[in-house]
């Protein structure tokens, strides 16, 4: 049995997950980002209330409904996209969801949008900038570097969007984020 669950993002997440289901007394096959797959064909009234309310303590939701589970699927597929995997988008973003999740992009557009009253691309640019904000905070990367490793265009773009989505440029962030660990010691 596949448990559809909202919010994991993280391997910490992954791994908390997992030890809450071997605490509930499941076999656990196999758990990642989105989804923890059980050996237990059903679970009963009792099991699943258990697992609710121990999903509810960590912070997730194990999703039932079928849209749910696709709108989370497509966010898996970005956070990993943006995240995790180090050699950026090569295609565009709509064909790569498509392929992996073989659904037209269309559809899942249109289910996206109705599900979370947001389109797929200002999701996607909304995780860009949190790994951006991340990147910057490390002080290991050059705003240029940040750019490529983001598949951006140039450090303008990336500036820009920043811009937008923050309501500051990079280096003001940067400088913040600097003067507020200073004040954190």
């Amino acid at each position: 049995m596949i448990l559809h669950i909202k919010n994991m993002v993280c391997d910490r997440c992954v791994t908390a997950v997992k030890a809450e289901l071997q605490k509930l007394g499941l076999s656990v096959v196999a758990v990642k980002l989105g989804e923890a797959e059980i050996a237990h064909k059903t679970l009963s009234p009792t099991q699943s209330e258990a697992l609710e309310m121990a999903m509810q303590t960590l912070g997730f939701e194990v999703l039932g409904d079928k849209k749910k589970q696709l709108v989370e699927k497509i966010k898996t597929e970005i956070i990993a996209l943006v995240h995790v995997k180090e050699s950026g988008l090569k295609v565009n973003l709509s064909y790569y969801l498509s392929r992996q999740l073989d659904t037209e992009y269309n559809t899942l557009s249109h289910l996206f949008s109705e599900v979370e009253g947001n389109t797929i691309e200002k999701y996607f640019i909304h995780q860009k900038i949190e790994r951006a904000k991340e990147l910057l905070s490390y002080k290991e990367k050059t705003l240029g570097e940040i750019a490529f490793l983001l598949n951006y265009s140039s450090v303008a773009h990336l500036s820009a969007q920043f811009k937008k989505v923050t309501g500051q440029t990079p280096s003001t962030y940067k400088q913040y984020t600097a003067r507020k660990a200073i004040t954190d010691l």
